[in-house]
């Protein structure tokens, strides 16, 4: 069921709250800024690079099912995602033995993509080095490398995907959906 009105605010405040919490605590875009980079050249937002994407094809209808595809296509905020491609969604249906139609109709849906990002710019440099990341649930997410979780997921580390740059922030290709805690 799409998000109402009401609901999409709150979802705003509390991407807002949540990167104001973890600029004041020392965390997110001031140290996710590897080598001083305070801006994207990219015109593009996260939202116009999944959805131009025939890799994203299951992520682009999540982000819409949820209403936050309105938030990734803002340049209100920055943003790191780890965006699962088609084929990670597609082994995550075939583990729960479910549809894409019923992963979009989940009441968690929203909850699950919120999992899969944190506030401000994360280039690669910058999350292979942290022990965990801080997503937009609250939960963290463990770090080994590009290894996400232990082993759910991996960040895919090809020249043209380690760090996507689009105007509101970082997308990294993961080959794996991230299972809240």
């Amino acid at each position: 069921m799409p998000m109402i009105d009401s609901q999409r605010r709150q979802v705003l405040k509390a991407v807002g709250a949540t990167g104001a919490i973890l600029a004041a605590g020392g965390v997110g875009t001031a140290g996710a800024r590897p080598g001083g980079r305070s801006d994207a050249s990219a015109e593009d937002t996260i939202f116009d690079i999944a959805s131009g994407s025939a890799d994203f094809d299951i992520l682009e209808l999540a982000l819409e099912e949820t209403g936050l595809d309105e938030v990734l296509d803002s340049t209100d905020g920055q943003f790191t995602v780890f965006a699962p491609t088609d084929g990670a969604f597609a082994a995550l249906l075939t583990e729960l033995g479910i549809t894409a139609a019923q992963l979009l109709a989940d009441p968690d849906l929203e909850d699950i993509l919120l999992y899969h990002v944190t506030a401000g710019r994360r280039y690669a440099a910058s999350v292979v080095r942290a022990p965990q990341l801080r997503m937009l649930t609250g939960d963290t997410v463990t770090v080994d490398g590009t290894v996400l979780n232990g082993g759910e997921a991996t960040i895919v580390d090809t020249p043209d995907t380690i760090d996507i740059e689009a105007s509101n922030g970082v997308i990294h290709v993961i080959d794996g959906v991230l299972q809240l805690p």
